[in-house]
């Protein structure tokens, strides 16, 4: 029965790992239907997701509590939701044939001065396109291709750089690496929905969203083609455009030597593999032509085929794969026997270790009468952002190297404060040092070394498995060996089990999680030990409400017995 009309439960009382496991279940009866290529159990089952009060909640919650984006307005003008308006938004939940246009914001790419657009839906179409999606994903999931791994959950950049780094590790092979000229303004439309195949209304629904337009600074624009970037659907639109581009390919070898090509796609950035460089001018010509049925073509400047012995290499995602031919007095055997022509070292790219550099400069340059605690809980989360993400590949050297530059800039730093104390006097108040190693730190903080981040290699996805299989004990273990993870918040899935201490559910890929007190520190907790625990982002928000409420009601009942 629909019980979207009449909510049973005010927000904060609503019983959310019960809702999570109804709407999973039923994501988990989709997937394994359209597996067998069972479209009839699949359509009635994302009829039934689409009108489920579960379903709508989770969407709700998702965009309103949980999304990056969050507090960004749209034409609309709405930013937040009280418990009360999520309720009422959820009952209003439709999947009908309208759409309100999108608000656009333009925001800088990282180290461009160009800047990307992105259309921000109102707050009603985003918590329904969230729907659609719980609808639609677990469909397409069990169709993509194996060696997709853009906006996809359980998969990652370092599953894509692990796929390049197996299909070239031992012999010297030539690579197309391109990208796709604007490739979410200028997906076509008609091709789009030909190729989603869905139910009707999500098929009128989608073209609503697709045809709404935008606004610009008060103008009104049509979009007559693309998903505008900023919605909750548009990385599930642009993921099924792309569908079968890996396949088109592979048809251009025979299956016997389609294990020694390989093609890697992230979003709209991919690259093929393979000994050939015919076989790779034919993948080029015939991904063209591919891309021109959807609307999409490459983009010159950034396509060319490079490798087979060329030192220079090339760069995919921040990282830069280069194959090093192996000396003749060289004897070693890869795991098959054969001998070690080439050995293939991926590391960080020139482009984003001088990008890394500038914005740690930046930040050293933006605190220069600033605390030096201030500066150091500046630069932590940007240190180990960095570095986690870098910690699947050789970077050892690449750390120290910026460790280095990050010291000169700090002493510096510390130099411009204090123009008339003695070096010794400097290093000594700012840093100590112990047997020769120099630590940046006060009394309660310390700066951390892009060093001290662990090499850890990284176990790709298997195959073309899916959070949406029901396997989660494969899925929570890998979670916990996430490369960008840091320690704290790996240590506490270990303890925890996988699970959330507030609702007992399994974390998943997609979930946002807050590290929290147990005991909260204005009651005299610590921020270490026992006393943290790892919450999901929206049971976070409950269990800081109540601590609040618990607090202030001891505030209350102190008063009234000094009142007496």
């Amino acid at each position: 029965m629909n019980t979207a009309s009449k909510p049973m439960y005010e927000w904060r009382t609503i019983p959310w790992r019960k809702l999570e496991r109804r709407v999973f279940k039923l994501q988990k009866r989709i997937y394994r239907a359209a597996l067998r290529g069972d479209k009839r159990t699949v359509r009635k089952l994302q009829r039934l997701l689409s009108k489920s009060w579960s379903a709508k909640c989770l969407a709700v919650r998702r965009v309103t509590q949980e999304n990056q984006g969050k507090n960004t307005a749209s034409v609309d003008g709405v930013k937040t939701l009280s418990p009360k308006q999520r309720i009422e938004l959820v009952g209003q939940l439709e999947v009908k044939s309208k759409a309100k246009p999108a608000r656009r914001v333009w925001i800088p790419k990282p180290g461009k001065t160009e800047k990307r657009p992105l259309g921000v839906p109102v707050m009603y179409d985003k918590a329904l396109q969230g729907l659609v999606k719980i609808a639609l994903e677990p469909e397409w999931e069990a169709y993509f291709e194996a060696n997709s791994y853009g906006f996809r959950p359980g998969r990652g950049y370092h599953d894509a750089i692990e796929a390049i780094f197996l299909g070239i590790r031992y012999k010297a092979k030539w690579v197309l690496d391109a990208d796709i000229a604007k490739c979410f303004d200028k997906i076509d439309h008609q091709a789009l929905l030909e190729k989603l195949n869905t139910l009707p209304n999500f098929r009128r629904q989608i073209r609503a969203w697709l045809k709404a337009g935008v606004i610009d600074v008060g103008r009104m624009f049509k979009t007559t083609e693309g998903t505008p970037q900023g919605g909750v659907i548009s990385p599930l639109l642009a993921n099924v455009a792309l569908h079968g581009l890996e396949e088109k390919v592979k048809l251009l070898v025979t299956k016997k030597k389609r294990s020694e090509l390989t093609v890697v796609r992230y979003a709209d950035d991919f690259v093929v593999i393979h000994k050939d460089r015919e076989t790779i001018s034919k993948a080029q010509e015939a991904i063209a032509e591919w891309l021109g049925g959807i609307g999409l073509e490459l983009k010159p400047e950034k396509t060319s085929i490079t490798l087979k012995g060329d030192n220079s290499g090339f760069n995919f995602l921040g990282f830069n794969v280069r194959q090093h031919e192996v000396g003749k007095y060289h004897t070693g055997t890869n795991g098959h026997g054969e001998p070690l022509g080439f050995k293939t070292l991926i590391k960080p790219s020139k482009e984003l270790i001088d990008r890394h550099k500038v914005r740690l400069a930046e930040v050293v340059k933006g605190h220069r009468n600033a605390p030096q605690a201030a500066l150091i809980k500046k630069l932590n989360p940007i240190i180990r952002g960095w570095s986690n993400y870098f910690r699947t590949v050789v970077s050892k050297e690449t750390y120290a190297e910026i460790d280095d530059y990050l010291w000169k800039t700090l002493w510096n730093w510390a130099n411009r404060r204090h123009p008339n104390k003695s070096k010794h006097w400097i290093a000594s108040n700012y840093w100590s040092v112990d047997k020769g190693t120099w630590e940046f730190r006060d009394k309660d903080y310390r700066l951390m070394k892009h060093a001290s981040v662990k090499i850890v290699r990284h176990s790709k996805v298997i195959g073309t498995a899916s959070p949406q299989d029901g396997n989660l004990t494969y899925w929570s273990t890998r979670l916990g060996k996430s490369p960008e993870l840091n320690n704290r918040v790996a240590s506490l899935l270990k303890r925890q089990k996988g699970k959330c201490t507030e609702c007992g559910l399994t974390f998943r890929e997609e979930d946002k999680w807050e590290v929290d007190h147990v005991k909260p520190l204005s009651l005299g907790g610590k921020y270490q030990g026992d006393n943290i625990q790892l919450l999901h982002k929206h049971c976070h928000d409950v269990k800081t409400a109540r601590d609040g409420s618990c607090r202030t009601m001891k505030r209350v009942a102190s008063s009234r017995s000094r009142m007496r």
